[in-house]
């Protein structure tokens, strides 16, 4: 959430109402990102990002450097018949939320494919919608979990979206299980998806986005699935 604060340096009780967590457990997550990196204390009490959005991805402990990530995702395209590879990180700051941290798309214009920056760039975005973010729902904790579940169903979503909340939690549990998530016009119409989690040790730290023609792709190859999974898997760590 610090994010969305904008830039400087912010107080502890503005962050922790932003994140709507008490001031004990934010300070105990301030200060361990404060170790990692990720922030910086420049006075008593006050926390900042340590570096812009658009650099924190690869500063996180054990993070895939671009070269690991650009290999990773253009052998994706390849073994998928040029579908369009995304690396999602889990958001750098306390907000639920993800940041589209690289992507090969080949000689693909995004803009005339339907797509805007805002439908792969938002570091806002929500987990609630798209299997790139119920993905990495699926592994954060269960108060973390509840409180996306609540959260109202973005204007932009796709008509593909899961907007009962039973069906959303069922399909977090079906992630950890199959170790995938498949996306039918979830964030955007005319596009389908298939996920998969990249790990940091124990914890989750981004997905892998598979993107193709809902035409194109109506339902999920096994081989695609398989190439998304080992996509995932090269980028992360034990």
């Amino acid at each position: 959430m610090l994010a969305s604060l904008g830039p400087g340096a912010h107080p502890l009780k503005d962050i922790s109402e932003a994140a709507e967590l008490d001031d004990a457990t934010t300070a105990r997550i301030l200060g361990a990102g404060v170790y990692q990196g990720v922030y910086t204390r420049p006075q008593r009490g006050r926390y900042q990002l340590a570096r812009p959005l658009s650099e924190l991805a690869y500063v996180l402990p054990h993070g895939p450097t671009r070269d690991q990530s650009q290999q990773a995702l253009r052998t994706l395209r390849e073994a998928t018949d040029g579908g369009l590879a995304f690396l999602y990180m889990k958001s750098p700051g306390l907000a639920a939320g993800r940041q589209c941290a690289d992507m090969a798309v080949g000689d693909s214009d995004l803009v005339e494919l339907g797509m805007t920056p805002r439908d792969v760039l938002s570091v806002t975005r929500s987990l609630r919608t798209g299997a790139s973010g119920r993905v990495i729902l699926a592994y954060l904790p269960d108060m973390i979990q509840a409180h996306v579940l609540d959260e109202p169903i973005p204007d932009e979503a796709g008509p593909g979206v899961i907007r009962d909340a039973e069906l959303l939690a069922a399909s977090l549990v079906k992630v950890r299980e199959d170790g995938f998530a498949l996306g039918y016009q979830e964030c955007m119409r005319g596009w389908n998806s298939i996920a998969a989690p990249v790990f940091d040790g124990d914890s989750i730290a981004a997905s892998v986005l598979l993107l193709r023609p809902a035409l194109q792709m109506q339902r999920a190859p096994v081989g695609y699935v398989e190439a998304v999974k080992r996509a995932a898997a090269a980028l992360s760590t034990t």
